[in-house]
């Protein structure tokens, strides 16, 4: 049967609120120097809810993995012998900004003036317009000290809530439905241990996109890279013409990189190099960089620019060391997504079906989906709703996430039918 978006909105609004109230609380920052999986126990304080909740709401073969993914199958309903669809978000939030302490914002009946939001903090409309969008609508914030996490706990609350309104309404028709909530995707290695042996779907979905409406198949390739700078420390009292500075070498490659291809001056199709830590002391310093382009060309490009400059400041300083070493974290999943368009075709039809309009769009970033599907299980992505990720100034309204929890269910229904 058909589900009407008012019956949606009605069963999903406030529960998916208060799911999200309740998640973003949990800190659940990764860690990149860290090599275990999950990269930060404390991911496993929201597994452990999850599992809970899940289980509460009756779905089988629930469970935490030793490396905190949490899983869980709600059953076709009677007489559906459709194939499995698999749903996914993660869990962790970005180490790119204090995660610890979130308390949460909520405005209702936002008035489209601007928002003080705390910590000095404000969101104006005429920088973010995206917020007038919402005007009379409920927003939520930060309280300006920290992330919010709605990258991704939004998409883990949507899942959640729709996955209640299945079970709760029988007469929605759909196949299995299996649902994962992964560790660590912030740091790219949100896929490291998933567990697919558990998975009988051979399609995937993750919730993890931004603005309302957007569908995404295609992302970056991304590859991480480490220029290590190996210098010679020595007391500086007696220094001159001996004394070679690792953290003056740091400084003078990050001066020489590109100006025009810094994620500050880039954006559409447009490539970057974007150094995200700084570390060291006189002896030796490191810079980490995540490399992005949708041309595989262009890393290798940067990827050479990178030893290029490398090579001429070593030269210019007699006795330094310097090192670049370089790997893969993920490719654009456009070319294995492109073999099935019957995935864009089921995602427009759900948006469209949720009230929105579809809007195509490629991802200046990554998913897990882009790791699932140069495994083998093509994952396009969702939106969930949310902006300004990553940061102090994060928000997000609920209508979008009541919008993407009706996209979810639209979705399980139409993907019966293909």
């Amino acid at each position: 049967m058909t589900i009407t978006n008012e019956h949606i909105t009605a069963a999903v609004r406030a529960d998916v609120l208060k799911r999200f109230l309740r998640y973003v609380q949990v800190h659940t920052t990764s860690d990149r120097h860290s090599e275990t999986t999950p990269s930060s126990q404390r991911q496993f304080d929201l597994a452990r809810i999850l599992e809970g909740e899940l289980r509460e709401l009756g779905l089988t073969d629930v469970s935490v993995t030793d490396h905190c993914y949490v899983c869980g199958r709600l059953p076709a309903t009677d007489g559906c012998s459709a194939k499995p669809l698999l749903l996914l978000a993660h869990m962790d939030t970005a180490p790119d900004f204090n995660g610890q302490g979130v308390q949460p914002q909520v405005w209702e009946k936002y008035d489209g003036t601007v928002l003080t939001i705390g910590g000095g903090r404000i969101l104006d409309p005429a920088e973010y317009p995206d917020l007038l969008r919402y005007t009379g609508e409920t927003v939520i914030t930060t309280d300006g000290t920290t992330l919010l996490g709605a990258d991704d706990k939004a998409g883990v609350a949507e899942i959640m809530s729709a996955v209640r309104f299945l079970v709760e309404h029988p007469e929605v028709t759909h196949g299995e439905v299996e649902v994962i909530f992964t560790p660590d995707e912030e740091i790219g290695r949100g896929v490291d241990k998933l567990p697919m042996e558990w998975v009988h779907s051979a399609f995937a979905f993750t919730m993890d996109g931004g603005r309302e409406g957007s569908i995404e198949v295609e992302c970056f390739n991304a590859w991480a890279a480490r220029v290590i700078f190996q210098g010679y420390a020595i007391h500086p009292g007696f220094a001159k013409n001996r004394l070679v500075n690792a953290i003056t070498l740091a400084g003078a490659f990050l001066s020489v990189l590109p100006g025009r291809e810094t994620p500050e001056a880039t954006d559409g199709r447009d490539g970057f190099y974007c150094p995200v830590e700084v570390t060291g002391d006189q002896s030796r310093a490191e810079i980490h960089f995540i490399i992005r382009d949708f041309d595989h060309s262009e890393i290798d490009r940067r990827i050479g620019v990178l030893r290029a400059l490398a090579a001429g400041i070593q030269a210019a300083h007699p006795g330094a060391a310097i090192t670049v070493e370089a790997e893969q974290q993920y490719l654009n999943m456009y070319e294995t997504i492109s073999r099935h368009p019957e995935l864009e075709a089921v995602l427009r039809d759900s948006v469209t079906a949720a009230g929105l309009e579809p809007i195509l769009e490629p991802i200046r970033g990554g998913t897990d989906g882009s790791r699932l599907t140069e495994m083998g299980l093509p994952t396009p992505n969702i939106f969930a709703g949310g902006h300004n990720f990553h940061g102090p100034y994060e928000w997000i309204a609920l209508p979008a996430m009541v919008r993407a929890t009706s996209t979810i269910i639209h979705l399980v229904q139409k993907w019966a039918l293909l």
